[in-house]
C-alpha cells in the first residue's frame, strides 16, 4: 500500500485525518470537511447483509464493484434454532454461492475477530462494516466504521462512500495496568466518565505507554468498545506488535511508518494513569454505569457469561482460566463460555485452557454472537448475570427482567467462583490463585 509523500509534508494531522486523506486521494483533510473515500474492504454478516441487500441489488440490476474486497461472515444466526434463523442463514449462503464470493467465513466465529484473523485488515486501509462494532478494525491502524444498509448498498455498487472528517479525541494512558486489570476495565472507566455518547461521531485514538504494552487482543477490545463511546472509529497507531500479529494472520504489505498522529495534531486530549485503575463493573442498564467493582454491594449472580467480540478472545479465555484453574464455580452459578472464533478456540484447546474451564464447570458454547444479543438463546427471566460483553441495555440479552452487569473476564470468572460479584484481586495473587475465602 503506497502513501502519497505529500501526506507526510502537510500541516499536522491526526491518524484519522491521514487515513481519510489517503482514501480520498488528498494530501491532507480538515475536521468538518466532507470527502469521498475509496473503500478497501466491505464486511457483511448474515444478519445485516444479504437478507437485506440481495433484493436491493437485484432491483438495481447492479453487480458488486469488487468481490475481492467483500468479506461475508455468517455468525449471528448460525444456531439456526427457528425458521427465521434458518431463512437468514440460507439467504446468506445462497447469495455467496450466486456471486462466487471468494471470502466467506461460515460458522468460523464472530466477524470482528474472524476478519483480522484471516489477514484482511492492514494499517492504512479504509473499511466499512455492517455492524456497530466494525470499529474493531481500528486496533490495526485501519479506518473502519459501521454503516447502515443503504450506505452499504452504495459501497457495494460504487466502491466509495462520503464521510465528514471527524475531530480526534486522544485518550492517553500512562503507566501500566496492574495484574487482573484489563483493557475492558480501561474502556468501562472511560465510558463511565464520558458517557455512551461522549465521543459522538469523533475519532478516538488510544495512546500512551499502557496502550503500547497491550496485546493485539486487548487493543481490539479498546477499538471495539469505541462504539459504546459513540465514536465513529477507535484507533491505535500500528507498531511492531501489530506487524507481528498480522504477519501470523497471513497479512503482508504492512506499512507502519506513515500511520501515526503528528505530535501536535489537532484534537482534544485526556490523560489517565493505568497504574491506579481498579477493576471496573457497569451496573445494569448501560455501560456508562461504571464504577470500581470493590465499591458495590455484594450481589449474587446466577449466570456468568464469557463471550462476544469484546470479551471472549484468546486473552480473555486465558484470564478466566487463570482464575478458575483447579477450582469449581459456585453451585448457584451457570458459567457459559463462547470463544470468539474457531482459531481462538483451537489455541485455547491446545493450551489446555478449555479443559481447565470445563473442569471448573463451564459450559463451552459455539463460537458465534450468541447470547450477547440473544441469538439462539436468552437469559432466564428475573436472573442476574455478569458478562464480558460490550452492552447491557435493557432487554439486549433476552427478557427485560434480566439484570446484566458488565466486567472483564477476570471479574466474571471470580464472580462465578464466589457466586457473587467479586473483585478479581481477592482471588488472584502474583499470578496464582490465592484461594476461595
Amino acid at each position: 500500500m503506497t502513501v502519497d509523500p505529500a501526506i507526510r509534508a502537510a500541516a499536522p494531522q491526526s491518524l484519522a485525518q491521514k487515513l481519510i486523506a489517503r482514501a480520498s486521494g488528498r494530501s491532507a483533510v480538515k475536521p468538518g470537511e466532507f470527502v469521498t473515500c475509496e473503500v478497501d474492504l466491505a464486511m457483511l454478516h448474515d444478519s445485516s447483509g444479504p437478507r437485506r441487500l440481495k433484493a436491493m441489488l437485484a432491483e438495481l440490476q447492479a453487480p458488486i464493484w469488487d468481490a475481492e474486497r467483500v468479506v461475508l461472515v455468517i455468525d449471528h444466526h448460525v444456531h439456526e434454532r427457528d425458521d427465521e434463523a434458518r431463512r437468514v442463514v440460507r439467504i446468506a449462503r445462497e447469495w455467496a454461492r450466486e456471486l462466487a464470493l471468494p471470502h466467506v467465513y461460515d460458522n468460523q466465529g464472530i466477524c470482528h475477530i474472524v476478519v483480522p484473523q484471516h489477514g484482511h485488515i492492514r494499517p492504512g486501509m479504509f473499511c466499512v462494516g455492517g455492524d456497530s462494532h466494525a470499529c474493531t478494525g481500528g486496533a490495526f491502524g485501519a479506518y473502519m466504521f459501521a454503516v447502515g444498509t443503504t450506505e452499504m448498498l452504495g459501497v457495494l455498487v460504487d466502491g466509495s462512500i462520503w464521510v465528514r472528517v471527524p475531530q480526534t479525541v486522544f485518550m492517553r494512558w500512562s503507566g501500566r495496568l496492574a495484574f487482573g486489570v484489563t483493557a475492558k476495565d480501561m474502556m468501562l472507566s472511560m465510558i463511565g466518565r464520558f458517557g455512551v455518547n461522549g465521543a459522538h461521531y469523533q475519532a478516538v485514538e488510544y495512546c500512551g505507554e499502557a496502550v503500547s504494552a497491550l496485546s493485539m487482543g486487548e487493543r481490539m477490545t479498546l477499538a471495539n468498545m469505541s462504539a459504546e463511546l459513540g465514536a465513529q472509529v477507535g484507533l491505535i497507531a500500528p507498531d511492531d506488535e501489530t506487524r507481528s500479529w498480522l504477519w501470523q494472520a497471513g497479512a503482508r504489505d504492512i506499512e507502519l511508518g506513515a500511520w501515526s498522529s503528528d505530535e501536535d495534531a489537532p484534537g482534544a486530549r485526556h490523560n489517565f494513569d493505568a497504574s491506579t485503575l481498579a477493576p471496573q463493573i457497569a451496573l445494569p442498564g448501560s455501560p456508562a454505569h461504571a464504577r470500581d467493582v470493590a465499591d458495590i454491594e455484594p450481589t449474587a449472580v446466577q449466570v456468568a457469561y464469557i463471550g462476544a467480540c469484546t470479551g471472549a478472545k484468546l486473552d480473555d479465555l486465558r484470564a478466566a482460566a487463570r482464575v478458575l484453574a483447579g477450582y469449581r464455580v459456585h453451585t448457584s452459578v451457570r458459567l457459559l463460555v463462547a470463544p470468539a472464533s474457531l482459531r481462538d478456540r483451537e489455541v485455547a484447546e491446545r493450551e489446555g485452557i478449555l479443559r481447565r474451564l470445563e473442569e471448573a464447570g463451564a459450559e463451552i458454547l459455539p463460537s458465534a454472537c450468541g447470547l450477547c444479543a440473544a441469538y439462539g438463546a436468552a437469559l432466564p427471566e428475573n436472573s442476574t448475570t455478569i458478562a464480558s460483553v460490550a452492552r447491557n441495555f435493557k432487554g439486549r440479552m433476552g427478557p427485560d427482567s434480566a439484570q446484566v452487569f458488565l466486567a472483564s473476564p477476570y471479574t466474571v470468572a471470580a464472580s462465578a467462583l464466589r457466586g457473587r460479584i467479586t473483585d478479581p484481586r481477592e482471588v488472584l495473587w502474583d499470578g496464582e490463585i490465592e484461594g476461595v475465602r
